[in-house]
């Protein structure tokens, strides 16, 4: 009789603390979904990372679910609602190699594969809207005179599978699919800025020039912003911007894995020598 072939399991529940220690000294990355027994795991995400997994490689890539009840490293995940995403990765030479991402073609020179900042950074995209509408220039034009740095500018075209991500918090709304889509629709420009000067919160001044999400809103309290000038209605609103820090960190390290944070936006873990947090979010 022929021996069953041993099923490999895509995604690790995490119920104890030696469990815990185990899967994060796990070599590669690790995913931590951080549920709460009363609503469950994010299922929409699951099914991503279980296929983002066999893509890349049972070796590289981990998905574990905690329950932040159970776990006392988790407590100040406790009570709340919102998705929330643990990135850990446990790296050696061998192993960059394997998931180093191909160049990316970007302005500004031929070693723009690896940016950085000392200053606070945040994430524009000029969505396909306002591209197909020969908009974009200006928009960067705008941009500049507004006193932002563009420490980047990449064109390209967006996946389904970025745009699920990176509108996880929002999944659960009627327009969630309509959005997505819409992202995924055409060329986008995305922008790392920062200020020229440094002399305020770069995400705040972009919120602030960028003005209301709804472009007839933004036409009735801000006519100077962008979204006031460039947009025509919900979701074509010609330009997203990060809501707050933790969001601008979230969102760049997703498009821009090779991004670096200067120290004062990312702090490393107080408890973990052998790994490294890529990124926190909430």
């Amino acid at each position: 009789m022929g021996s069953k072939k041993k099923e490999v399991a895509l995604q690790v529940n995490i119920s104890t603390q030696e469990l815990w220690e185990e899967m994060l000294g796990s070599r590669g990355l690790t995913v931590v979904d951080v549920y709460q027994g009363w609503c469950g795991p994010c299922k929409p995400v699951v099914s991503l990372f279980q296929k983002m997994r066999i893509e890349l490689g049972l070796e590289l890539l981990h998905f574990a679910l905690a329950e932040a009840d159970s776990l006392d490293v988790l407590e100040k995940y406790r009570g709340k609602c919102e998705p929330t995403f643990l990135f850990y990765a446990v790296t050696d030479e061998a192993l960059f190699g394997a998931v180093k991402c191909p160049p990316r073609e970007k302005d500004g020179g031929e070693d723009g594969d690896t940016v950085s900042s000392e200053k606070t950074c945040t994430l524009a995209i000029i969505k396909p809207d306002a591209v197909a509408h020969g908009k974009a220039d200006e928009i960067i034009m705008k941009i500049q005179e507004a006193g932002f740095d563009i420490l980047l500018n990449e064109e390209r075209t967006l996946t389904e599978e970025e745009m699920q991500v990176f509108y996880q918090h929002r999944a659960e709304e009627e327009a969630f699919d309509k959005l997505v889509h819409h992202m995924c629709s055409g060329p986008s420009h995305l922008l790392i800025l920062t200020m020229t000067e440094d002399t305020e919160d770069a995400v705040t001044a972009w919120q602030t020039f960028l003005g209301p999400c709804d472009p007839n809103v933004a036409r009735r309290e801000y006519p100077e912003s962008l979204r006031a000038q460039y947009g025509t209605d919900m979701p074509f609103n010609a330009v997203h911007g990060s809501r707050d820090r933790e969001d601008a960190k979230r969102e760049l390290a997703l498009l821009f894995p090779s991004f670096k944070f200067s120290d004062k936006d990312v702090e490393a873990p107080q408890d973990a020598e052998a790994q490294t947090v890529v990124s926190e979010s909430i």
